[in-house]
C-alpha cells in the first residue's frame, strides 16, 4: 500500500527531504488552518509575555495536514530549540529521561504519533509535563528508593491520527488541544502555487485547480501531486505544468477528477459486484481484496467515508448512491 500516490501518509526519507524543502517557516506563510494559527498566536504571545513556557499543545487531526511543521513553527515563534522524536521511537523510558535532561529552558518537545507511545514511557511522561520533574527508582529490591530529578521547564508539542486511542491521563495534561482539518480547494490552489515558485516551475491556474481537487484535502498530497506532474511536464512538455499536461499525468497516474485512484474504485467495484452494495462486513471485504482489515480501516476508507462514497452502518459497509453514479453503475441494475 506504500506505493499508492493518494496515501496522505510519508512514503519514504526522499518525500520528508522534500517537504522540508518548502515547509512554510512562520504562520504568515502557513496556508489554511486559520482557528488554529489564531489560537496558537495569542497562546504564544502570552507565554512570551510572561516569560514562561508554553502550555504543551496537543495536535490531531488526519495525516498530511501540517502538525510537523506547525511544530517547527512554534518553536521559531517562541524563539526556542525544537526536538523531534515518534512514539515508537521512545521504546524504554529511559530513553524518554535521556531526552527531556537533555532539553534547554523552554525548549520545545514533539513527539509525533504521540498516542504509540508504550505505557511505561507514558508514565515517566506525567509528572515531567505537570512538575517538570522525572521520578526515576534507583537500585534494585528491599533497597530501590524513588528520587526526583528536576527538569527545565519544556513545552511538549504532541501529534496524533487518532486522538481516541490516547489514554485520559496524558491527554488531560495538555493545556492546548487543536484539532486540524482537511483543507478548502482555495487554501490548496494557494499550497500549490507557493510551492510551484519554491521549485521554480511555471503552472497555470487552471492546472493547479486540477492538482488541488484531487488532493483529498491534504496538502502533503497536493505536493507529491505536483511533484509528480512537473515530471511529466518537463519530459512532455516544455517545463510548464499547463492544464492539458496535468489532466494526461492525471490520466496516467489513474487518478479521476476526485481524487480516487483504482484501489478506491477497486473496493468500490467489489462491494457493489459482490455483495450486492452491502452492507457487507469488513472481514468480507478484506478476504475478497486479499488486503489486511487494518488496511481498509485505515487506508482506504477514511476518504471514501468522508466524501461520502460509503458508509458505515452496525451491519457493515454500504455504497452510496454518489458512489453508482461516480462508477457509472444503476444500483437497480449493476
Amino acid at each position: 500500500m506504500n506505493d499508492r500516490i493518494v496515501t496522505p501518509a510519508l512514503k519514504n526519507d526522499e518525500e520528508f527531504e522534500y517537504e522540508k524543502n518548502i515547509r512554510p517557516i512562520s504562520f504568515n506563510e502557513y496556508i489554511g488552518q486559520d482557528r488554529v494559527k489564531e489560537n496558537l498566536k495569542v497562546f504564544i504571545k502570552a507565554a512570551l509575555m510572561r516569560r514562561e513556557a508554553l502550555d504543551h499543545v496537543l495536535l490531531f487531526g488526519p495525516p498530511g495536514l501540517g502538525k510537523t511543521t506547525l511544530a517547527y513553527i512554534i518553536a521559531r515563534e517562541l524563539g526556542v530549540n525544537i526536538r523531534i522524536t515518534s512514539g515508537p521511537a521512545i521504546e524504554r523510558a529511559g530513553d524518554l529521561a535521556a531526552i527531556l535532561t537533555n532539553l534547554g529552558n523552554r525548549d520545545l518537545l514533539f513527539i509525533d504519533e504521540i498516542h504509540r507511545l508504550h505505557p511505561s514511557v507514558e508514565e515517566i511522561l506525567y509528572p515531567a509535563m505537570e512538575d517538570f520533574a522525572l521520578d526515576i527508582m534507583v537500585g534494585k529490591g528491599p533497597s530501590a528508593r524513588s528520587m526526583r530529578l528536576n527538569l527545565s521547564p519544556f513545552t511538549l508539542v504532541g501529534a496524533t491520527t487518532k486522538a481516541g486511542q490516547l489514554t485520559s491521563p496524558l491527554r488531560d495534561r495538555f493545556g492546548v488541544s487543536l484539532h486540524l482539518d482537511f483543507y478548502k480547494i482555495p487554501d490548496l490552489v494557494t499550497i500549490i502555487k507557493r510551492s510551484a515558485k519554491l521549485l521554480k516551475i511555471d503552472i497555470e491556474h487552471e492546472a493547479a485547480e486540477r492538482i488541488a481537487q484531487c488532493s483529498r484535502g491534504t496538502p502533503r498530497l497536493a505536493n507529491r501531486l505536483l511533484k509528480r506532474i512537473r515530471d511529466f511536464a518537463q519530459v512532455r512538455g516544455d517545463g510548464v505544468i499547463t492544464t492539458f499536461i496535468t489532466q494526461e499525468g492525471l490520466r496516467l497516474l489513474e487518478i479521476d477528477p476526485y481524487g480516487l485512484d483504482k484501489n478506491d474504485r477497486k473496493l468500490l467495484l467489489t462491494i457493489i459486484d459482490r455483495f450486492d452494495g452491502g452492507p457487507v462486513g469488513i472481514e468480507s471485504i478484506a478476504a475478497a481484496l486479499n488486503e489486511d482489515i487494518s488496511t481498509i480501516e485505515d487506508i482506504y476508507e477514511p476518504y471514501l467515508i468522508q466524501e461520502s462514497y460509503i458508509f458505515r452502518t452496525a451491519r457493515g459497509r454500504v455504497v452510496s448512491e454518489k458512489a453508482y453514479e461516480h462508477l457509472g453503475k444503476n444500483k437497480n441494475n449493476q
